[in-house]
C-alpha cells in the first residue's frame, strides 16, 4: 500500500483528491493549515492528518511516502495580489523546498498542480501548448511559474517530477468555492436568476471539472514514469475552451430555470486558449465533464441543502477574516486564553 503525502489536502482540490486516494486504497497524509476547518475530510483508517504550514515543513513528514502531490496555495488572483509576499512563499518557495526535500527524503515521484493562468493574455487566433512562452500576469500566476522554475530540474532516474497545468477548476468540492467562474455563475443563478459575468465576455479560458484534474493526479501517481518524467501536461479539454460570454449562456441553459446574464466590473485582460493534445496523446486522457455537467451538478446540490453558501467559500473574504479576528484576538488574549485562562 503506497502513502500519498497531500499538500493543501482540506483545500478546494484536496478535499476531493484525499477521499478518491484513499478509495483507490492508498495511505494518505493530509498536509495543512486547514484554514478552512477540519470537517472537509472524513476519518478514515488509512488518513493521518498532518495540520501545519509548509513553509515549516519537516523531514519526518515524508517518512515512508511515495509520491507528493502539492496542492498548497494561496487560490485566486485577488488572494494573491492581497497577500503577495505569503502567496510567493507559500506557492513558489514552499513548494520548491517540498520537491527538494521529497527528493533527499527518498520519495519517487512529485507532482506540482500549477495553473494555466501563466498563459496570461494569448492572441485569440493562438492556441497554447507546454511549449509556447508564457506571460504570467498575476502574483498567482508569476509565482505558479517560479514553482515549475524551481521543482522541474529536480528531475533525474530516481526522481519523478510532473507539472499540471490545470485549467480553471469547477465543480462541487467539501471544500466549495464561489469565487471561480462556473461555481459563482451557478451561484447567481441560484439566488437571483441573474448570473454575474465580467466585462466584455470575448475573453478565453480553459476549464477543467475538480473530478477530472484529481482524476489525472492519480493517474499519474501509476503512470510510466519515462512518459511523465521531467514534463508539463495542459489539463483540461478543447470541449472546454470557452469565451466566458457562450460559457454563460451553456450555464443558463442548463439550469431548470430562467436565467439572466448581468454585466459587471471592467474588461478582464487576461484571455488564453489551451492545448490538451499532449495528455491526451501521451496518456490517453480524456475529461468526462461539461460545464453543463457541472453547473447542475452545483444547481442540485444548492437545491437539495447539501450545499450552502458560507462566508469561506469567497476565498479572499475568508483570508480576510481569519486576519480580522487574529487580529482582534491578540490584542485582548492573555495568559493563552480571553474568558477563561
Amino acid at each position: 500500500m503506497k502513502t500519498i503525502l497531500v499538500t493543501g489536502a482540506g483545500g478546494y482540490i484536496g478535499s476531493v483528491l484525499v477521499p478518491k486516494l484513499l478509495g483507490k486504497g492508498y495511505r494518505v497524509k493530509a498536509l495543512d493549515r486547514f484554514f478552512f476547518g477540519q470537517d472537509k475530510l472524513e476519518l478514515h483508517e488509512n488518513l493521518k492528518i498532518i495540520q501545519d504550514d509548509t513553509r515549516r515543513i519537516k523531514d519526518e513528514y515524508f517518512a515512508d511516502v511515495d509520491a507528493v502531490i502539492d496542492l498548497v496555495a494561496i487560490s485566486n488572483d485577488p488572494s494573491g495580489e492581497l497577500l503577495q509576499e505569503a502567496t510567493y512563499q507559500i506557492n513558489q518557495i514552499s513548494r520548491v523546498n517540498t520537491a527538494y526535500l521529497a527528493k533527499k527524503n527518498g520519495v519517487k515521484t512529485y507532482i506540482l498542480p500549477s495553473s494555466c493562468s501563466i498563459y496570461g493574455f494569448v492572441d485569440n487566433n493562438i492556441i497554447v501548448n507546454e511549449d509556447s512562452p508564457t506571460n504570467p500576469l498575476t502574483t498567482y500566476a508569476k509565482a505558479n511559474e517560479k514553482a515549475e522554475l524551481g521543482v522541474l530540474p529536480l528531475a533525474d532516474s530516481s526522481f519523478t517530477v510532473v507539472v499540471m497545468r490545470q485549467a480553471t477548476v469547477y465543480g462541487y468540492s467539501p471544500r466549495m468555492r464561489f469565487d471561480l467562474a462556473i461555481n459563482g455563475m451557478t451561484l447567481g443563478a441560484y439566488k437571483t436568476g441573474v448570473i454575474p459575468l465580467m466585462r466584455d465576455g470575448s475573453q478565453w479560458r480553459p476549464f477543467v471539472h475538480v473530478q477530472d484534474t484529481t482524476d489525472v493526479m492519480c493517474m499519474l501517481l501509476e503512470a510510466e514514469k519515462e512518459k511523465i518524467n521531467g514534463q508539463i501536461f495542459n489539463i483540461g479539454s478543447e470541449a472546454n475552451n470557452y469565451q466566458l460570454g457562450p460559457l454563460a449562456d451553456e450555464v443558463a441553459k442548463a439550469l431548470p430555470k430562467k436565467v439572466e446574464i448581468e454585466w459587471y466590473g471592467d474588461p478582464d485582460h487576461r484571455s488564453y486558449r489551451v492545448s490538451f493534445n499532449k495528455i491526451e496523446q501521451t496518456l490517453n486522457w480524456q475529461a468526462k465533464w461539461t460545464a453543463a455537467d457541472g453547473a447542475l451538478e452545483i444547481y442540485d446540490a444548492l437545491i437539495s441543502g447539501k450545499l450552502e453558501n458560507m462566508e469561506q467559500s469567497i476565498t479572499l473574504n475568508w483570508y480576510k477574516e481569519l486576519i480580522k479576528w487574529h487580529g482582534i484576538i491578540k490584542k485582548i488574549e492573555m495568559y493563552d486564553g480571553i474568558i477563561d485562562l
